[in-house]
């Protein structure tokens, strides 16, 4: 990807008090090369640098923006630009992650062959989510891991209703449900049995939680068909939750309607690093 780079946003994890030393050298770093650097007020206020600009700011006005935490902050960001395409570079400040997968001591060697006009993209696509009463849509979201139907710490098993492109699949007793991208394999979804799928593959996980029926295992489906669960149980306290970032209370006879988005994240990867050594390294595989 070649690209006349003059803008570079920064979103850090909100609160990261180490990040500040890690701040002040990258914008140091960045106007030495002539970039200017642009950051939200929450990051800002880490090293005491004065800004206007909020994250959805950051995500317009950048050429591509780099994030400073973990997967969830990453997570975060790829909500903020949608279909924008802004590509996402994940600098991990803790323990490897799966999404940020560049150590500091990567980045600076990466920034270099960005900048030198070496991008490399990894295309993630998304899921589009729908929330329906009465064939009226109350909410509409997109996510790049999972969405999640989950009972209230009190209630019972729920029952969900799930019917794929018209046709019925199961009416699953369980805890919940976890509808994954591969992206999302190794979130949730892999906590709760789903397997490992390739970023690269087109399917979608559908992974109950605790199910009543230890036959009702994890299915993986095409990437380009329907998902609706339809909330069976009455009064309890059931929500859709997504990305694990964002929650909507459901309703008896709820819809809950899944289906691929045509948004994509786009995340600059490090040409030394793969997807599978990601893997061994964040799952101890060999150790």
């Amino acid at each position: 990807m070649n690209t006349i780079i003059k803008k570079i946003g920064i979103i850090s994890k909100p609160r990261k008090s180490d990040a500040g030393p890690i701040l002040s050298d990258l914008i140091r770093w960045l106007k030495s090369k002539g970039i200017e650097p642009l950051m939200d007020q929450e990051t800002a206020g880490l090293i005491d640098f004065d800004s206007s600009h909020t994250r959805p700011d950051i995500a317009l006005l950048s050429d591509f923006i780099i994030v400073l935490g973990g997967d969830g902050t990453l997570i975060s960001v790829a909500r903020l630009i949608g279909g924008r395409g802004t590509p996402i570079l994940g600098v991990n400040l803790g323990s490897l992650g799966f999404l940020t997968e560049v150590t500091l001591d990567e980045m600076y060697p990466l920034l270099e062959k960005i900048l030198s006009g070496d991008m490399s993209l990894d295309e993630r696509w998304t899921l589009d989510v729908s929330v329906q009463r009465e064939d009226k849509e109350l909410a509409k979201f997109t996510v790049l891991n999972d969405v999640v139907i989950n009972k209230g710490a009190l209630a019972r098993m729920i029952l969900m209703e799930t019917v794929i492109d018209g046709r019925y699949l199961n009416t699953y007793r369980a805890d919940g449900m976890i509808i994954s991208t591969p992206t999302g394999s190794t979130a949730y979804s892999l906590s709760a049995g789903g397997p490992i799928i390739n970023p690269k593959v087109g399917a979608i996980i559908i992974s109950p939680i605790c199910p009543h029926t230890i036959t009702n295992r994890p299915i993986v489906v095409r990437e380009d068909v329907m998902i609706e669960v339809t909330l069976r149980s009455e009064n309890e306290d059931v929500n859709v939750t997504l990305d694990g970032q964002e929650g909507y209370p459901l309703q008896y006879l709820d819809k809950v309607v899944v289906k691929k988005s045509a948004n994509t994240i786009r995340l600059i990867t490090s040409p030394d690093k793969d997807y599978y050594e990601v893997l061994r390294q964040k799952l101890r595989w060999g150790l």
